[in-house]
């Protein structure tokens, strides 16, 4: 077999998987199938590799080459434009074909002859029939749509950050840049940035599909929340309102969903055929291990179910965690704008989306336009943390397996030194550890945050499982709290999910102790006091008719379940009297529902004796105990037993009915 017939059977093979039925010239019947590709078809430039039918129209051209040609592939765009630009014969077409492909059967470049500027691209496989039936529909492409612009950003309601994302990274899908970074420091409104520019492209660009990839199934949960709670400025109703969002849970897509959240090691295994483990979801795609690259049986191939033309953006979260090893196949393997978010890109990460960064906010810029604050580094060393320690020998120590924590006694035979590196690892201070927390604790409650009474919202990172249990045990002595106060929250956890919850949301834990990536990226609202207002009177507040009135107003009905959004809340007035007197009303308003609660429950126990009185009235009144009773009155049993009987025998004596004769 040669070459060339080597790269047709491949490419053959392709395209049927893709939905076309491949004929020869002298056997080609256009009407068998809605995609047909007929080999050597004639044209007035000579016979077409490939000519694509959909619905019995000429849509598009195939220039196939051997293997080898694939590092030249591109000198070949002009001999696919003669064929798309000839006359076809036994066909009234003579219009230009729109839709040109040059292929090897390893590689394969696509043109959209109807974009501004026509650039070919490579794509990982052929479209469906129905895929290039729909553009052909179109009046314009995607990116004809991009270039000829979309309507002005309203910027009420972003930051100015957020404003020079949306529109740089307009400009980049405008110039038909395929990926574009936006650079935009922890806090400043990341996801926000990417949905109104999500909102913008499904409802002024004409996009279909947009795929939204996250690095864990928390992240995923958050970006979901995001885009529940985002209403866009021109209209009234939240984003799940207007789009279908799903968020992806197992191998099959939502065929009406215009927005797919999902992570990428999910994405992975549904390309992959690959069942996933239902904890790699919770994993960071940088911790879980890429599969070895000699395992072809986990690359991904062609996916019917998910064809390459499924998406037209995806917008990839923390991405310089998710560009890397295998899983970097996922982004290769759609036909579609690739938009990266990350507060911390790297040189390689540069590279990917080809130095196109579509807005650079960084740290300093967000602590200097007040959207961050700074950060202050407190070095807590101890001795042992810098020379180490030593351990005699014949001296009796506790061995534990870092596992399962089972101990054992046991006497060390040698003299055995540690460094500060081997603390927490190899050797376990419970000392050292205990002296940490307690200098953390006296510089938080003297020095960082002398005026709070509650404890900050603290996260600490541990080096291992096991380290992590000490630091909670050690946290909960040193606080002399209870285990509400102190949680590890780590992929471990039967409850990771509903701890992190509790700590985003809760008042308890306020301390929680991780060791990998899972609380990291994790929004968590300050739960402390607002300076200058009273906990007890701000919950008066909120519980007041004033304030639940204005909330009912501005509530919104969706599916029978009522719902707020967190910018009605944030606009929801407060009132800010002084100290003393929040003190005051703090304390009348616990007072009247003090007498409130002791009033109800005076009721409550009235009744109770009122429905136990009753009863005994009753009782009394038959045994004629209320009133004075005459000797010779017949006493009310009796009376009762009488009327029974006269009934009894009225009954009895009644008329009979009777017939004629």
């Amino acid at each position: 077999m040669t070459p060339e017939a080597h790269a047709r059977r491949i490419i053959d093979r392709q395209l049927a998987d893709a939905g076309w039925l491949v004929q020869d010239l002298k056997t080609a019947h256009l009407g068998a199938a809605t995609g047909i590709a007929v080999r050597e078809f004639i044209t007035d430039a000579g016979p077409a590799d490939y000519v694509l039918f959909v619905d019995r129209r000429p849509v598009g051209v195939i220039e196939a080459k051997r293997e080898e040609a694939g590092e030249t592939l591109t000198a070949t765009e002009p001999q696919t434009e003669r064929y798309a630009g000839a006359r076809l014969k036994w066909t009234t077409n003579h219009h230009p074909l729109p839709f040109l492909f040059e292929a090897t059967g390893q590689v394969t470049r696509f043109t959209d002859n109807r974009d501004p500027a026509p650039r070919s691209r490579e794509v990982f496989h052929f479209f469906r029939p129905a895929q290039l039936a729909a553009w052909a529909a179109e009046p314009r492409s995607l990116r004809r749509r991009l270039a000829d612009g979309l309507p002005a950003l309203a910027e009420a309601g972003l930051r100015g950050c957020q404003v020079s994302a949306v529109t740089g990274l307009e400009a980049s899908l405008a110039a038909n840049r395929p990926r574009a970074l936006v650079h935009m420091a922890t806090g400043a409104g990341k996801t926000v940035t990417a949905i109104t520019a999500i909102d913008r492209l499904l409802k002024f660009g004409g996009a279909r599909r947009v795929l939204f990839l996250v690095d864990t199934r928390n992240l995923g949960r958050q970006a979901h929340q995001e885009f529940m709670a985002y209403t866009p400025p021109d209209d009234g109703r939240t984003f799940t309102e207007l789009y279908n969002v799903q968020r992806l849970a197992g191998p099959a897509l939502d065929p009406h969903a215009q927005v797919v959240i999902s992570t990428i090691q999910r994405l992975y295994a549904v390309l992959s055929g690959q069942p996933l483990d239902d904890a790699a979801d919770d994993l960071s795609s940088f911790e879980v291990p890429a599969p070895a690259q000699a395992d072809h049986g986990r690359l991904v191939r062609y996916n019917p179910g998910v064809p390459v033309e499924t998406f037209d953006v995806v917008v990839i979260d923390e991405c310089h965690r998710s560009i890397y090893n295998l899983w970097k196949q996922v982004l290769d393997y759609f036909d579609a704008f690739l938009v990266g978010l990350t507060a911390t890109p790297d040189n390689r990460t540069d590279g990917f989306f080809n130095q196109n960064i579509v807005a650079e906010y960084s740290y300093e810029d967000s602590v200097a336009d007040a959207v961050n604050v700074g950060d202050d580094v407190w070095e807590i060393q101890t001795e042992v943390t810098e020379h180490g320690a030593a351990l005699q020998a014949r001296e009796w120590i506790d061995h534990r397996d870092r596992a399962t924590r089972a101990r054992r006694w046991a006497q060390l035979d040698d003299d055995t030194a540690y460094t500060g590196r081997e603390l927490d690892r190899s050797v376990v201070n419970k000392s050292q550890i205990r002296l940490v927390i307690q200098a953390m604790k006296t510089a938080v409650e003297t020095q960082i945050f002398p005026a709070r009474k509650e404890t900050p919202k603290t996260l600490i990172f541990a080096k291992t499982d096991s380290h992590a249990d000490d630091i909670v045990q050690a946290v909960r002595e040193v606080y002399d709290q209870g285990n509400a106060f102190c949680r590890k929250v780590t992929y471990g956890e039967r409850d990771a999910e509903g701890v992190l919850q509790a700590f985003r949301n809760d008042y308890h834990p306020r301390i929680a102790v991780t060791v990998d990536m899972i609380a990291t990226c994790t929004d968590v609202k300050p739960l402390a006091p607002i300076p200058g207002l009273q906990r007890e009177f701000l919950c008066s507040d909120l519980l007041s008719n004033v304030a639940q009135n204005w909330l009912k107003a501005r509530s919104k009905t969706t599916a029978g379940q009522t719902n707020l959004t967190l910018e009605t809340c944030r606009s929801l007035p407060v009132p800010s009297p002084p100290v003393a007197e929040q003190a005051c009303i703090a304390e009348l308003v616990a007072e009247a529902l003090a007498a409130a609660d002791a009033m109800q429950a005076a009721i409550d126990k009235s009744l109770a004796q009122a429905a136990a009185q009753r009863q005994n009235i009753l009782r009394a009144a038959f045994a004629g105990q209320l009133v004075p009773q005459d000797p010779a009155d017949e006493p009310a049993d009796l009376l009762l037993a009488r009327l029974r009987g006269g009934r009894a025998v009225a009954g009895a004596g009644g008329r009979r009915r009777t017939t004629g004769p």
